[in-house]
């Protein structure tokens, strides 16, 4: 192969990839509308929408102190939108603390899913600094457990990360950061 040749084939390699990063992008325009809850109280369980294409049928939980995170169905994917951010909150009439949480709460909200489910969860990070989402007890492949530097980049800030997976194992789990996760989990960034 000539010199040449094999620098116009890495150029087209080059521009095929930043297509590919140009694709990826465009579709992170299709965000679920993150939904930001600014009040404590216990929420009242959420129903999906509808009983055809919600997913497997399921009794949903009541989370005290607490919500649950509103979905959409998209081609039969389950899609959460989690924003990692700081969030004031108050602990006692009159006593706030400055925290770091997720869509406006800490804890953040309780996802739903029903073993079996695929799931899509869009995670947006607002924080001062790098993230990703561990979801404990969950079986994952790899990319998606979310140790960051690990088996997945961290999450910079501004930026959205996509976890896709199929929940394979009943129960109820606690998900949280695995990136400077000391500092973000003292901060109350865990649900």
């Amino acid at each position: 192969m000539q010199r040449r040749d094999f620098f116009q084939k890495a150029m087209a390699a080059a521009g095929a990839a930043v297509a590919t990063t140009a694709v990826s992008r465009s579709a992170l325009a299709a965000l679920p509308e993150p939904v930001i809850q600014t009040s404590p109280d216990t929420a009242a369980p959420w129903t999906p929408p509808g009983v055809t294409g919600a997913g497997r049928p399921y009794n949903p939980v009541v989370t005290l102190n607490g919500w649950t995170l509103p979905f959409r169905m998209k081609n039969g994917v389950k899609e959460f939108h989690l924003v990692a951010e700081p969030v004031v909150r108050e602990m006692a009439p009159g006593f706030s603390v400055n925290m770091w949480g997720y869509n406006g709460q800490s804890p953040g909200p309780t996802i739903e899913v029903v073993e079996g489910d695929k799931v899509r969860i869009f995670v947006t990070n607002k924080l001062p600094e790098h993230t990703t989402i561990h979801w404990h007890g969950q079986r994952l492949p790899n990319g998606m457990d979310g140790v960051g530097g690990l088996n997945q980049k961290q999450i910079p800030v501004g930026k959205t990360f996509v976890y896709e997976f199929e929940a394979r194992r009943p129960g109820t789990f606690m998900y949280h950061p695995h990136a400077d996760e000391m500092t973000q989990m003292a901060n109350g960034a865990l649900a």
